[in-house]
């Protein structure tokens, strides 16, 4: 789930940036809001970062199964 809010918040500010680039709006509070999915990007990629990290942890590896160092570094 988090992954999907990183990815809605990362075209969402790519579409923002988009609309700023090209149609450059003079509305007063545009130079406010274009930059709202940039930062909850950011903050979505925090969250998936720790969530991703204490999947991970949370993961071990039944007792008789030998891993290969291409699982490890995974």
């Amino acid at each position: 789930m988090s992954g999907r809010l990183l990815c809605r918040c990362l075209a969402a500010a790519m579409a923002s940036a988009a609309v700023d680039a090209f149609l450059d709006p003079q509305v007063r509070w545009w130079g406010t809001v274009w930059p709202l999915p940039w930062w909850l990007t950011c903050a979505a990629a925090l969250a998936w970062t720790v969530l991703r990290a204490r999947e991970k942890a949370g993961r071990r590896p039944s007792q008789g199964s030998a891993r290969s160092d291409w699982e490890q570094a995974a």
